[in-house]
């Protein structure tokens, strides 16, 4: 407890009633948790397996179940540590047949949902179908069910959303499958309805703790009221300031909640940042001061002062991408700092393009956060439906991609009449293999080489309860020649590219298979959570690239904030007085990601289209206070790429110690 602040250590001792702990950007928040865990098990005497800790990533996760394990040794093993969704599937698991649902229900990622979607709805426009299924989602995550969102349809839009919303659920049941909504929607339904359930959940759950909970939706809020009631026993970590996920479901709304639904709420503020200069903490301050406040706080720092914070006008998007590469590039060789010290943080995706090709160009290396997750990847993607397969027969979008992939004969035709049989028999299409009626769909050549297929999954379900899984895996992938169907069907490069990616999605699997004790069966069932492959990108000396939103939870000695613009950031969408809000808690955000040094940057003019449109610089660099926009409103004289790279050139001599 000695490292820990007056404010921490309040935090961490408090448990005579609920707990909000207002934690502001690098306050020490996760240092906080971990301590009152310990705090629980070694001086309060709880038993690590009635703690639970929830997060938000995977990755989030592990590092708090690390640095517990650091404070508490080997009993850290115990604690339930966890996503939300991660522990809405471990009650799933042991509640399914409260639900109607089998132990081995098959869980839908985005791409199976989507596919789903575009079945049920038919040819319908892209953007639309988009547009519906985000409605539903929502509608989920506000624990609103079919029925209610067809009476509360508000317009067309609504009504066709909800009518798709009642087929989806009924298919989704058929499939006996679950989407990432689900999981927490059907453990709130779960508790609400069986009250000898939630009172078995919560005798296990003595003290719950909630990481970012300014970011948790309706159904998540509902959760922890149900795994926590009678006792209250929580401790809740957030910040109303870094607020920034209302478009995919989140509600800041929650923590004014937490006031009104527990009247004997704790509120514990930690103001004392222990990342960023002062120059950096008031801008940051005074920027976010425009925000109405739930809760007041202002950050402070021992750092002291701090370099000014450096606000740069460019003539376009390539001339801002040309300026930060070179100013990088120049920062670097001055203060002999690493490439993973920087940061280049934007609103949108689409800015990246310019400035990847200026890192490119000068051989910086970089890496994106927030892009494509391996497990997105159409390769691992195909694999892992075999494993779904595996664990769940009545999984049909497995089924029908792991068929069909590779290609074997099967087709449309096929899986249409297939599709015949096992609507009148009531079944998934893998049972429906060898249903009676299945000679009136088709010929004996279809039905042989599914049944082909259907005994080939069946010999290796057998292997793969008792056999090591990267063994059972790797004799799959050579059964059904996966690696030769890349190679025929790709250019050279392209197929190795994927091959790699599958050997390492293998490798991996079986790595985890070893440590936690687990066949691929086993495997199997938790795979379509994974979101990313611990590649060890953390460790790569190379300068990230990172949208506003991916950057969230991330620190960096040297930040690039650029396209801080009107239009941009605050984006031209986001008007409103809510939207705007939500913006400018971006920008708060995006500042307190800098550690010793902020540039911000912005053009005077952006290609649209074909078109130059004029822009001006965002209402939120005024925002940040006197000194920072008196910098602004001196026209900065950019030097010219040559020069900058000359002057980059000279340093870099004078550091090998030669004369320029």
């Amino acid at each position: 407890m000695v490292k820990l602040n007056a404010a921490q250590q309040e935090a961490v001792h408090h448990l005579d009633s609920p707990l909000l702990v207002l934690a502001g950007a690098g306050s020490g928040k996760t240092r906080v948790i971990t301590h009152k865990i310990a705090w629980l098990v070694d001086d309060y005497g709880v038993k690590p397996s009635q703690i639970a800790a929830i997060t938000f990533t995977n990755k989030a996760a592990k590092e708090m179940k690390e640095r517990v394990g650091k404070l508490i040794g080997a009993r850290a093993e115990g604690l339930i540590v966890s996503t939300f969704h991660a522990l809405g599937v471990r009650i799933l698991r042991q509640e399914a047949a409260k639900l109607g649902l089998k132990p081995g229900f098959s869980i839908l990622d985005a791409a199976d949902t989507t596919a789903l979607f575009q079945e049920l709805a038919g040819s319908i426009d892209k953007g639309r179908l988009r547009a519906l299924q985000s409605r539903i989602s929502l509608w989920k995550n506000q624990l609103c069910e079919p029925a209610a969102a067809q009476q509360a349809a508000a317009d067309e839009t609504e009504t066709a959303a909800a009518t798709l919303y009642a087929a989806y659920e009924r298919t989704l049941r058929a499939y006996q499958a679950v989407d990432f909504d689900d999981l927490i929607r059907l453990p709130v339904a779960l508790f609400t309805e069986h009250e000898d359930v939630a009172q078995r959940w919560r005798s296990r759950i003595w003290h719950l703790l909630v990481d970012e909970y300014q970011d948790t939706n309706r159904g998540q809020y509902r959760l922890v009221q149900l795994l926590t009631q009678g006792r209250d026993s929580f401790t809740a970590v957030g910040d109303d300031d870094q607020s920034i996920y209302a478009w995919r479901g989140a509600d800041s709304e929650n923590l004014r909640l937490l006031k009104d639904d527990y009247p004997s709420l704790k509120v514990v503020k930690l103001e004392q940042n222990y990342r960023s200069t002062s120059r950096i903490l008031h801008a940051a301050n005074t920027l976010i001061a425009n925000n109405p406040k739930l809760f007041e706080k202002k950050l402070w720092s021992e750092h002291g002062q701090g370099e000014a914070i450096h606000i740069q006008t460019c003539r376009d998007g390539d001339h801002e991408a040309e300026w930060v590469v070179s100013r990088l590039s120049a920062h670097r060789f001055e203060r002999r700092t690493r490439f993973a010290d920087y940061a280049i943080l934007y609103r949108g995706n689409h800015q990246a393009r310019a400035i990847e090709q200026q890192l490119r160009a000068q051989r910086i290396p970089y890496v994106i956060s927030g892009g494509q997750s391996f497990f997105d990847r159409a390769e691992i993607k195909d694999i892992t439906c075999y494993l779904r397969l595996l664990a769940n027969q009545d999984d049909d979008p497995a089924f029908i991609r792991a068929v069909t992939t590779p290609k074997r004969g099967i087709g449309g035709t096929t899986l249409e009449g297939l599709g015949r049989a096992a609507g009148r028999s009531h079944q998934g299409l893998f049972a429906s293999i060898h249903a009676p009626g299945l000679d009136a769909e088709l010929n004996t050549k279809q039905r042989t080489a599914l049944r082909e297929f259907g005994d080939f999954i069946k010999r290796i379900e057998a292997r793969a309860a008792k056999e090591p899984a990267a063994q059972v895996l790797n004799e799959l992938l050579k059964a059904i020649g996966y690696e030769s169907w890349l190679f025929e069907s790709l250019e050279v490069r392209e197929a190795e590219t994927k091959w790699a990616n599958v050997c390492d999605f293998v490798e991996w699997l079986g790595r985890k298979g070893e440590e936690e004790g687990k066949n691929l069966l086993e495997l199997a069932q938790s795979v379509a959570l994974l979101s990313m492959l611990d590649k060890g990108e953390d460790e790569q000396d190379a300068v990230q690239l990172a949208t506003l939103h991916a950057a969230k939870g991330l620190e960096f000695r040297h930040v690039f904030l650029v396209g801080v613009e009107e239009g941009l950031l605050p984006h031209r969408d986001s008007l409103d007085a809510a939207r705007m809000e939500e913006e400018r808690r971006l920008m708060y955000v995006g500042i307190t990601r800098a550690q010793a040094s902020l540039t911000v940057s912005w053009c005077e003019k952006r290609k649209q289209g074909r078109e130059w449109m004029p822009r001006e610089p965002s209402r939120f660099i005024a925002e940040m206070g006197e000194a920072v926009a008196s910098a602004a409103q001196q026209r900065n004289t950019v030097p010219e790429p040559e020069t900058a790279r000359a002057r980059a050139g000279a340093l870099r001599a004078m550091l090998a110690g030669k004369r320029p």
